[in-house]
């Protein structure tokens, strides 16, 4: 069985804004439920998480334009209908490409540290 690639769009969105595989998880959760309000205690039971982590995500996902801020919590609402589009997109590629997409994201992490590492072995050697 052949599996479709992971298109382009979401490949550069999971590159680009995608800065945890705990972020994208609790945007896929947060969609999965979208008339749900979610507050920073419940998200971090959900994901096993810590609240303060939790509660970082919830602040960047807000951020982003993917929640909205409500009097209880926040709750999954992307500003605009492209937005949801990608996010719909993105998450029938997750189901599809789960350790695909993970890869994608811890390696464009793990190669930050390596950057900045980079940077002094290549003053030492001038």
């Amino acid at each position: 069985m052949t599996s479709t690639p992971i298109a382009d769009d979401v490949r550069r969105f999971v590159l680009l804004a995608i800065p945890s595989v705990s972020y994208l998880e609790a945007l896929l959760l947060m969609r999965s439920t979208a008339e749900q309000t979610w507050n920073a205690a419940q998200l971090a039971r959900r994901l096993y998480l810590g609240e303060k982590t939790a509660a970082g995500l919830l602040a960047a996902l807000n951020e982003a334009g993917i929640a909205a801020a409500h009097p209880d919590g926040f709750q999954y609402r992307p500003h605009d209908a492209q937005l949801a589009v990608l996010l719909d997109s993105l998450a029938a590629a997750y189901a599809r490409h789960l350790v695909e997409i993970s890869l994608l994201i811890h390696t464009k992490n793990e190669g930050k540290p390596q950057h900045f590492a980079n940077a002094f072995l290549w003053r030492r050697r001038r």
